[in-house]
Order: C-alpha cells, then sequence, then structure tokens
C-alpha cells in the first residue's frame, strides 16, 4: 500500500514510524528530519489543500492520513476524495467539531453527550456574564483553532477576562473536577472502534503550573482507569457524537478525539479534536501491535465494521516533550541539537522529532516549540517512565527543558 502522511511534527512522526514496518511506499508532507529517516519527505508541499492534491494526483497514494487539524478544517479531505483519493480524515464540516468550540457544543446538546455548561461569549458583557454565573476556576475557550493553546484556566477573573477579550470569540463553561483522560476512536461514519486511552499533560510546568501547551508528555495505558470505561465513553460519547454527525450530513471518517473528565458525576467531555492528539498519539501508537495502515484504511473506505479489533502490546509507554526556551509564549528555534544518535541509547527508548529541521550542514536544530518527543517503554509505567527520562536526558540543545513528573503518580502507584 502506497501511503502518504501530511504533517511534520511528533505526531506524524509517530504515525510514520509505526506505518514503516508495514509498507515500502511511505511519503510525507513536509516533513521532518526524523521521519525523513523512514519515509520519502517532500519539504516543498505546504499542508494545504490545494498543494496536497497535486502532491497526491503526482503519487497516486492509496491513502492520504492527514495529521494537522488546520488542513482538515481548510478542507483538505474534501479535495482528495473529490478527486477520488481515500483519505483518512473528516470533511470540513465535520471537522468543525474541532474547528469551532461552539459548534462542538451544539453537536453535543443534540446527542445528549454528558459535558460541562458553557455559554458562546462575543463581547466583553457577555463574557463577564458568563464567568460570573459560572465562577472560579474560569474555563476560557477560543472558539477557533489554537494549536492546543487557547484554553486558559485561571482563579484570576481579570486574566479571564482578558483572555476573552484577546481571543474574541470564546466559550466560557463551568469547571469540570477530575481527572483528565484522552480517548481517540477510529471512525468511518458509520462504525467507531476505540483505541487504547491516554493521559496527557497539558501544563507547561511540574505539579500542573503555569499555561497551557499542546501538551508536555503523556502514558499509556492507564492502570487505574476502570476495564469498562472505553465502552461506556463509546456508548455515551463517540457513537452519539458520529451519529449526530451523520444525521446532519457530515459523516465522520477519521479519528475523533474525546477530551474527558472523570467527574464524581461520571465522565464529561471537555473537547473533541478531529485528529490524533499530541503527545498521546505517541504512546498509543507505540502500544499497538495490529497493522496500523489496514486500520486507517478501513476508516476511510467505510470498512470498520469487518476489520479486526485492534490488539495491543503488554507493558506501557512514556513520552516527555523536550520544549525550546521560552515555549509556550515565545519560543526560541534555530538551536543546535545534540545526543540524537547516542551509542548508550538503551533499546526501550527512541527520539520522535516534532519540531526540527536540518540547516545547510546537515545539522538537526529546533523550529518549534515542542522539538522532540523522547519515548520510554518496560513492562509498566515505573519502567517506561525511566526510560523516557534516560532518553531525555541524552538530547543536548540550548535552552532546552522539560517536565519531571510526566507519569509520576502513575509510576508510584505501582
Amino acid at each position: 500500500m502506497r501511503i502518504l502522511v501530511i504533517g511534520s511534527g511528533g505526531r506524524e512522526h509517530a504515525l510514520v514510524r509505526a506505518l514503516s514496518a508495514e509498507t515500502d511506499h511511505l511519503h510525507a508532507a513536509p516533513g521532518n528530519p526524523g521521519i525523513a529517516a523512514v519515509a520519502e519527505t517532500h519539504p516543498d508541499t505546504a499542508p494545504i489543500p490545494d498543494q496536497i492534491v497535486a502532491l497526491a494526483r503526482k503519487l497516486g497514494p492509496d491513502l492520504v492520513v492527514i495529521g494537522p487539524e488546520a488542513p482538515l478544517v481548510a478542507g483538505a479531505a474534501d479535495a482528495l476524495r473529490e478527486n477520488g483519493v481515500a483519505c483518512f480524515g473528516p470533511d470540513a464540516a465535520a471537522a468543525l467539531i474541532e474547528g469551532s468550540k461552539s459548534f462542538a457544543k451544539q453537536v453535543m446538546a443534540a446527542a445528549g453527550i454528558p459535558t460541562a455548561a458553557a455559554h458562546r461569549a462575543t463581547t466583553k458583557d457577555e463574557a463577564q456574564a458568563a464567568l460570573d454565573e459560572f465562577g472560579p476556576p474560569y474555563v476560557v475557550k477560543a472558539d477557533g483553532l489554537a494549536s492546543g493553546k487557547g484554553v486558559l484556566v485561571s482563579a484570576d477573573r481579570k486574566a479571564a477576562l482578558r483572555h476573552a477579550q484577546r481571543c474574541g470569540t470564546v466559550v466560557i463553561e463551568e469547571f469540570l473536577d477530575g481527572p483528565e483522560v484522552s480517548l481517540f476512536a477510529l471512525c468511518d461514519g458509520d462504525n467507531a472502534v476505540a483505541l487504547l486511552p491516554a493521559q496527557d499533560f497539558k501544563r507547561a510546568h511540574d505539579g500542573d503550573h503555569g499555561p497551557n501547551t499542546g501538551g508536555m508528555g503523556a502514558y499509556a495505558p492507564l492502570p487505574w482507569l476502570p476495564a469498562d470505561l472505553p465502552g461506556r465513553v463509546m456508548d455515551t460519547v463517540i457513537e452519539p457524537a458520529i451519529a449526530e454527525l451523520r444525521r446532519r450530513g457530515t459523516p465522520y471518517r477519521g479519528v475523533l478525539y474525546a477530551g474527558l473528565s472523570l467527574t464524581a458525576a461520571g465522565p464529561r467531555v471537555v473537547e473533541f479534536n478531529a485528529r490524533f492528539g499530541d503527545p498521546e498519539t505517541q504512546v498509543v501508537l507505540d502500544r499497538l501491535t495490529s497493522p496500523l495502515a489496514g486500520l486507517l484504511h478501513a476508516a476511510a473506505t467505510g470498512g470498520l465494521a469487518a476489520a479486526a479489533a485492534p490488539r495491543w502490546a503488554q507493558g506501557a509507554a512514556v513520552t516527555v516533550v523536550v520544549a525550546a526556551e521560552g515555549y509556550p509564549e515565545a519560543p526560541v528555534t534555530g538551536d543546535l541539537i545534540e545526543g540524537l544518535d547516542s551509542p548508550e541509547r538503551p533499546d526501550q527508548s527512541y527520539v520522535l522529532h516534532a519540531g526540527t529541521v536540518r540547516d545547510e550542514k546537515g545539522r538537526v536544530r529546533s523550529a518549534g516549540g515542542r522539538v522532540l518527543n523522547a519515548v520510554g517503554t518496560g513492562p509498566d509505567v515505573a519502567a517506561a517512565r525511566a526510560a523516557a527520562y534516560q532518553a531525555a536526558k541524552r538530547i543536548r540543545m540550548r535552552g532546552g527543558w522539560y517536565r519531571n513528573d510526566i507519569a509520576e503518580q502513575a509510576a508510584a502507584r505501582g
């Protein structure tokens, strides 16, 4: 099978790594230096609909996998399907479930999906009224795409109001108290299959302090999670969502990400994403032993009902994000990265590239806020965590940093 993966981040490197064992005809656009080691990259192709379609016409792939959310919301999947290309990723109308927080709330209300009470605010007065209604801690979300950094959770009302005014249109909602869990479901418009639940760490600093980020690390599986929870979420969240989108004439084909809060009243949806979450993808795909290409192709072509259920490796995986100086507010780029090919790296860890480029001398340099993912595996979360941090410590980058407490509590639980 000839496959084209769109994107250049850690999520796409994880996808390409998993797919590379299944095909010799693997392409990525634009890709990054890590992806280039296992796939043919097309760095001159921007992840926008017309250029994606042009490359697909040239390569003739059996499947195009769109990693980032922006091209999905811009209609890349629509354009590919109009040209007869199988695409893993929702059409623009369905991708609005991530592209607009208020649209997602409308879908959830229509489908009876449990979530936080919320109000859409477009003016200062509307924002003030919503903040007063829900009280602290205040939850303010930019209505549109914000690369995982459009959410403010704060007890400071003035900061919440400033964030609302800065974003323009926002969704202000009640705070959901409980541990957060990410669940991915592969969908083909009619059917859905759950993948392994994971947990990520969105705040920048140890102890869940600092601003929200796109995610500073993740682990899977979750030993403390009730065994029946994925099934309950499929019944109460995923299947109602795809049924509602199908009823609206926008069948959902791709991966639907449900960010959940496990409250005292049960699971509640924090957010939906229209693509694989980053960095959860890195640990979930590490544990997958089923052929990924077949699952993605089945989702893209309406064949999930006949597909075998995903199989998972024993043990655990942990990923630690190595970030650039100044991330998330103002990341510094262009710093030299060393230690990627350290010969002492143990077999149970590896590094995925996220925000990297090669300079004119072939050296790897930082090119984004979240630069690398150090992934560790082991028989349990504690062992996987130790391997991930060993790999992170070997990376040398001026100003580089990472959280020191990824999966710490889960590892301590044993």
